[in-house]
């Protein structure tokens, strides 16, 4: 999936707010995909644009989301379709069936007037008009006892059942077709460490069994960097580097996902400091001329604050994406 120039802005005219501005990722197949910044950075807006689940006053302006499918039955390898450019048809039968998300809190994402068995068959049955009664009893089935859930659970009710389980719940309905890309959107926010681990572990299994892409949205760079082949850091609502996971962990270029690095204990090695982010995350109603995290990045000078950092490949990382004028070779540095 590419996602290129996609801008999405609350409001209109003069007052609308830019909440993604701009972004191109790439997800590969079988890849999977971290995104991470602090709050308001834009990661579920744009995981709601690329699923089209985007709430007024919420309006995608610009760009692509294009989709590549996969050959069938040997066949030649169809061209991409642009999802933002989807009829109503065209997008009902590609949720679920190509992409899914699992929601950030899975008890407002359920429903808790249906038990469990009910909610999954209701997916099967949008996407599957002549799937029987016990087809649908036995595919809920399979796919709970698949992400760690007993079978017998299938008629508990939402409330009936733990946090843990309840996002596995979640995690079993957008399997449920045997999508391609699964988007995550914070899925172990209000987890314990300990359920976390485990839901963590189970998506990295599922991911090695059924060969999907994982696009992982999270605040938690610490997270990313045990499940993650590349990372995409957030500010502000643009993309600010991209590079392998470990790559940001060894060696993060940009003085924000440095910062990010630096505000979590490392769980093996030496003691270290914990650096952190001085200040706050910019009001996008008013964003700083030039880079947005020129106010609270110590490495800022006089161009920092001029000009809107480009992201571009440095020169001694090809493997990486990163906007930041100290990298820039042909805009100079006079930082003190």
């Amino acid at each position: 999936m590419e996602i290129k120039g996609l801008t999405v802005d609350y409001g209109e005219g003069a007052g609308a707010v830019h909440a993604v501005d701009n972004v191109d990722i790439t997800l590969h197949r079988a890849e999977t995909l971290g995104l991470a910044g602090e709050s308001g950075s834009g990661k579920s807006t744009l995981a709601h644009a690329v699923t089209r689940l985007l709430r007024p006053p919420g309006r995608i302006t610009g760009g692509q989301v294009l989709y590549h499918r996969r050959a069938k039955d040997g066949g030649p390898v169809p061209p991409p379709v642009d999802v933002l450019a989807m009829n109503p048809a065209e997008l009902r039968a590609f949720r679920w069936e190509e992409i899914a998300i699992v929601f950030q809190s899975a008890m407002n994402a359920l429903n808790p007037v249906h038990n469990v068995a009910a909610q999954i068959a209701d997916t099967l049955r949008a996407h599957r008009p002549g799937i029987t009664r016990e087809q649908c009893r036995e595919r809920a089935a399979h796919l709970l006892t698949t992400v760690g859930v007993p079978a017998a659970r299938m008629k508990a009710y939402p409330h009936e059942l733990s946090g843990g389980m309840r996002q596995r719940v979640m995690i079993a309905m957008a399997l449920a077709l045997d999508p391609d890309v699964l988007v995550l959107d914070e899925p172990t926010t209000a987890l314990d460490v300990v359920v976390q681990r485990e839901v963590l572990a189970e998506l990295v299994r599922l991911r090695e069994e059924f060969g999907f892409a994982v696009l992982f949205i999270t605040h938690d760079l610490s997270l990313l960097l045990e499940v993650a082949d590349r990372v995409a850091i957030m500010y502000a609502g643009r993309l600010v580097e991209s590079a392998p996971a470990q790559a940001v962990y060894h060696e993060p270029e940009h003085p924000y996902t440095r910062g990010l690095v630096g505000s979590f204990p490392p769980l093996r090695g030496p003691r270290r400091e914990l650096t952190g982010i001085g200040g706050s995350p910019p009001d996008l109603r008013s964003l700083p001329p030039g880079c947005a995290f020129s106010p609270r990045c110590g490495h800022a000078f006089d161009r920092c604050r001029r000009d809107i950092p480009l992201l571009r490949v440095p020169p001694a990382a090809p493997e990486r994406l990163v906007a930041c004028h100290l990298d820039d070779p042909d805009g100079g540095s006079d930082a003190t």
